[in-house]
This record gives structure tokens, C-alpha cells and sequence, in this order.
């Protein structure tokens, strides 16, 4: 998990509450992200959120190979010229994947980092690629998972064992047949009280038992959640996700 935090993130700026004040790592989020790296050696990132140079430098990432969008929102989508560096370093274009509506976002607010290598790598060097179903990517299935984001309809994802669900209000009852026999499942849980376009801890729990992961980590978390607080009110099968939180999931 490169960042579990909500577009905020923790600590907020300005905010001396409890969880921003807390000595705690694991009360330190930056924005929403993951990073899934194959059997292969094969890395696919999950967003490219405002805080991926900090990230990728904290967790030593030094290659991405295909990047999944859950939706365009800033918080998910702004740190995408950060790309630049895998570019060079790996001297490749890198795919991007998502809805058709959000790759046509990203072509019309980034255009200038959608284009075909050449000898100039100072800019990313992207393709856009819009899914609406199963697709194949280093030689696994990736499942994009339609969920609710208030109004919005956007793409969770599920690769082998592995279900990767943040701003989530809704699950249509169609995506939740998409996710049976999870070993993991990473979920949006925003803070305690209901909020219009993301789940709260009460509906998060309710999703999890339904969804009937091995173990559930919530994730995209505001500074009202704090970590040892939260810790304290889950069942076993569900854990807070923390920024730097490493697993490894056979299937995946």
C-alpha cells in the first residue's frame, strides 16, 4: 500500500486533532495508491496520486510497467507527470488503463504526456487504453469492478485473489458477483459518520462481511480515523491499512 489516506491526507494541513499530532507511523497517510508487483517481476500501479515521487522514493520503486485508474478525480490522478521518471529510466512507453470516460479525461488534461516514444524523454511517455472488461496484463486477468462514487460510476479492480475497491458508496449487486473467493480485499472506508460519496466505517464493515474476504484492510482514510482507535473496533478479519503495509497474496 503506497498511500491509504483520503485527498486531505494525514496529517491535514494546519490540524492539531489526535491523529494528526500522533507519534504513530501508522497514522501518517498519503494519497490513495498501491502498487501490485507479479510473480514476474512486473510492477502495476494502482493510481498516480498527488504524493507518488514521495511514495516511489519511500518504498524504492524504481519501475512501473502499466498503471490501472480507478477514476480521474485530483487526488487519484495528479501526480501522473511523476511518470516521467519510470519513462526514462525504463526508456518505454508506459500503458495507462481505465474507464473510456476517464482516459479521455486524462488525453484532454494531460494530452502533452500521451505520445509515442521518440529520443526526447523529458515528458512521460503514455498510451491510454479504456476498458470495459476482462482484460490480460503480463499474462494475469484484471477485472475491473464497476462501482459508485456518489454519482460517479467508476472502476474498482480485481486481479486473482485480490480486490482493490476505494471511493465507494455503492457496490451494484452485479460487481459484488465479480468478487467471491477474495483472500484480500482492499476498501474505501472515509471516517466514521456517513458521507454522500464514500463509505463510512459502519457501511465498510457491512461490505466486508457481505463481500467475505479472508481479510479486508480499509483504506482512503481521513484524519478522523485513527489508527489504534479504529484498530480497537474491527473483527479479526478486518485490519486499518497503513502507507508502506507489504503482503503477499498467492493467485495474485
Amino acid at each position: 500500500m503506497l498511500g491509504v489516506g483520503s485527498s486531505a491526507g494525514t496529517p491535514v494541513i494546519g490540524c492539531r486533532c489526535a491523529t494528526c499530532m500522533s507519534d504513530n507511523p501508522r497514522n501518517k497517510r498519503t494519497r490513495c495508491s498501491s502498487l501490485l508487483t507479479l510473480a514476474n517481476g512486473k510492477n502495476i500501479l494502482i493510481d498516480t496520486g498527488p504524493d507518488l515521487r514521495q511514495q516511489a522514493l519511500r518504498e524504492s520503486v524504481d519501475h512501473i510497467d502499466a498503471v490501472l485508474y480507478t477514476h480521474t478525480h485530483a487526488d487519484h490522478l495528479h501526480g501522473i507527470d511523476d511518470m516521467r521518471a519510470f519513462c526514462q529510466r525504463q526508456r518505454q512507453q508506459i500503458p495507462l488503463y481505465g474507464k473510456p470516460d476517464a482516459m479521455a479525461h486524462i488525453v484532454s488534461k494531460f494530452g502533452y504526456a500521451i505520445r509515442e516514444p521518440s529520443d526526447f524523454w523529458d515528458l512521460p511517455i503514455l498510451s491510454v487504453n479504456p476498458v470495459v472488461d476482462t482484460f490480460n496484463l503480463f499474462d494475469v486477468d484484471v477485472v475491473p469492478i464497476p462501482i459508485l462514487h456518489g454519482r460517479l460510476e467508476m472502476y474498482g479492480y480485481r486481479i486473482g485473489k485480490l480486490a482493490y475497491l476505494t471511493d465507494a458508496s455503492a457496490i451494484p449487486a452485479s460487481s459484488l458477483d465479480l468478487l467471491h473467493d477474495l483472500d484480500v480485499l482492499l476498501l474505501d472506508c472515509l471516517r466514521y459518520t456517513p458521507h454522500y460519496t464514500h463509505f463510512c466505517l459502519e457501511q465498510s464493515l457491512e461490505q466486508a462481511a457481505l463481500i467475505g474476504a479472508k481479510q479486508t484492510y480499509l483504506i482512503h482514510m481521513t484524519h478522523e480515523m485513527e489508527y489504534e482507535a479504529v484498530t480497537k473496533m474491527l473483527p479479526p478479519s478486518v485490519q486499518v491499512g497503513y502507507d508502506g503495509l507489504r503482503m503477499e497474496i498467492a493467485g495474485a
